[in-house]
């Protein structure tokens, strides 16, 4: 009986957090952010320009610079919607099912940083299977009204959930989202076809014990490092934990895409295109895409500005998939820039659960109908950049390009981090194997993640 009381108490508690989760989070899609007409804005790789619209209205957009920076016009406001609202979009969860080891049914207030490494390994993913070009065909059916009606059902939510904690009910009644948008339009093959993989995408981060890429089988490998659900994650962990995730993943379509991540800021040429040379699970040979994820530090307790530049040629970069970064304490999935200021997409917004195992599960809660901005100065030092190349020749330009930028940008005697020839072992260090039968991490893994968890990295 005690054993149970507990468990009641623990529940109640839990609904309590999440309450209150929901009214803190509530007034992240309220708030609007402005953009400037007379400057750039981009969005991973593209570039828009407001100046032709007629009236603005208060959307999202980022900022851009000048050096060394690509100033094609990809669009005006509309584009920019259109390209930002396709991005996929990770956030809290609440009523999940139980996380394995702990009677957590919902990540609100610690698994920031794991969703924006979804985040960024979503991007990956899309540029893989469906290419930077792609937008969804329903992205403008997003309009600005979403905030007002989602923060609606948030409150609705919240009042039946407390409501059910008191009387003991199990399933709360919630009055359901008026459905909204006109019908589908007839769609043709190919578009169909990028229909299939976008849900697919998604369906890999869902929030179930079985998803690829799921808050549950991340938190299992994060335990081989130490870390358990309901612990804080910083961005140097979580791109060890996305590497496994991949490495581990069994669905036929994952075999092509293997990620790498970079040695004490170094990244090693060999070892990558090892790991995109290497052979499938299937048997069958051929080059991997790969996913390069960069842990950094801009700085020592804070960001050093001297870095800005920098950030901001990587994120004009179309096979930049972008940056798990944030403020302390708070990750945030940075995708873009204006002027001096960051564009970011927040998890920071608690959203109820979506079975993605269904046909035709509803899409609009993993896409964000609005971006935000973050001067670069309230930057926490510590994030992880990532980078997508296709083939072995994309990879070999990649860094020719990066390595120059790194150059140019660096008013320091070293540069932020290295592409060097050769493999790790070549420089004396232990390089861990493709694929380890007992043990997820290797021993030099274990401690290296023990390194980026203590002060060294500010946790996120």
């Amino acid at each position: 009986m005690e054993a149970t009381g507990t468990d009641e108490v623990e529940k109640i508690k839990s609904k309590f957090m999440s309450a209150w989760h929901n009214m803190k989070y509530s007034w992240v899609l309220k708030t609007k952010t402005y953009f400037s007409r007379n400057s750039p804005v981009f969005l991973l790789g593209k570039c828009y320009h407001f100046k032709t619209e007629g009236e603005y209205r208060a959307l999202h957009s980022f900022q851009s610079s000048s050096a060394g920076i690509s100033t094609e016009i990809s669009g005006n406001v509309e584009e920019f919607r259109k390209d930002f609202i396709s991005r996929i979009w990770l956030t809290y969860r609440e009523e999940f099912p139980q996380i394995k080891g702990s009677a957590l049914t919902t990540d609100c207030g610690w698994g920031c940083t794991l969703r924006t490494g979804q985040m960024l390994l979503a991007q990956g993913l899309m540029l893989h299977f469906l290419g930077r070009a792609w937008v969804w065909p329903e992205a403008l059916d997003m309009d600005s009204s979403d905030s007002e009606s989602w923060t609606s059902s948030t409150v609705r939510k919240l009042t039946a959930s407390f409501e059910a904690s008191l009387t003991a009910e199990r399933d709360p009644k919630i009055l359901p989202r008026p459905q909204r948008g006109p019908a589908r339009r007839d769609w043709d093959v190919t578009e169909m076809r990028n229909e299939v993989y976008h849900r697919k995408i998604i369906s890999w981060f869902g929030d179930s014990p079985l998803a690829a890429f799921g808050l549950h089988q991340l938190i299992e490998y994060g335990k081989k490092s130490g870390k358990m659900a309901g612990d804080w994650y910083g961005p140097a962990v979580v791109a060890h934990i996305l590497r496994k995730a991949v490495e581990e993943a069994r669905d036929p379509e994952l075999q092509g895409v293997t990620v790498y991540v970079a040695q004490d800021c170094t990244v090693y040429s060999s070892d990558v295109i090892d790991r995109q040379c290497s052979l499938m699970d299937s048997g069958k040979t051929g080059t991997k895409a790969v996913i390069i994820l960069v842990p950094v530090r801009l700085g020592g307790e804070r960001t050093n500005t001297d870095y800005l530049e920098f950030v901001k040629g990587i994120l004009s970069l179309e096979y930049c998939v972008g940056i798990i970064g944030g403020k302390p304490k708070q990750s945030y999935y940075f995708a873009g820039f204006q002027d001096d200021s960051l564009i970011y997409m927040d998890p920071h917004y608690c959203q109820s659960f979506v079975d993605v195992s269904i046909k035709d599960f509803p899409l609009e809660s993993f896409h964000c109908p609005s971006p935000k901005k973050m001067s670069f100065k309230k930057m926490d030092p510590s994030c992880t950049i990532g980078f997508y190349c296709r083939t072995v020749q994309d990879f070999e330009k990649a860094s020719e390009e990066i390595t120059k930028m790194l150059n140019s940008s660096s008013k320091e005697k070293y540069p932020l981090f290295t592409f060097v020839k050769g493999h790790s072992r070549d420089y004396d260090f232990a390089s861990s194997p493709l694929h380890e039968e007992n043990d997820l991490f290797s021993e030099d893994e274990k401690k290296r993640l023990k390194r980026f968890s203590a002060e060294e990295f500010v946790l996120l």
